[in-house]
């Protein structure tokens, strides 16, 4: 199963970190990984690369693991701009837990 834990403090999503394997198939031919990793990707990229902020982004391979933080500090419209894209996330992740509730399971934590 993948495991994604947002991070919070207060209203704000800080990150989040993603472990695991979802186990819905071998790897390479899992949808439900496919789909985590292609919406991580996105965000990843539409901040560090189109917003130009520099969010931190942590992959493990050899635990499956990838660990997102963004910046602290941000102007207004950045900050609106990045929890947009987090509380999508983390409803596109709700989704996929109500579709596959045994490959993936969605948290917060402060």
């Amino acid at each position: 199963m993948t495991t994604i834990t947002f991070r919070m403090e207060g209203d704000r999503i800080t990150g989040f970190d993603s472990q695991g394997h979802s186990g819905y198939a071998e790897a390479g031919a899992d949808i439900v990984c496919a789909g985590i990793t292609s919406a991580i990707r996105l965000v990843e990229t539409t901040v560090n690369d189109v917003l130009g902020l520099a969010a931190s982004v942590k992959v493990r391979e050899s635990d499956t693991s990838i660990s997102f933080r963004l910046p602290g500090g941000l102007a207004p419209t950045a900050e609106s701009t990045c929890q947009a894209l987090m509380t999508g996330l983390m409803v596109y992740f709700a989704e996929l837990h109500d579709e596959f509730p045994d490959n993936i399971e969605v948290l917060e934590e402060e």
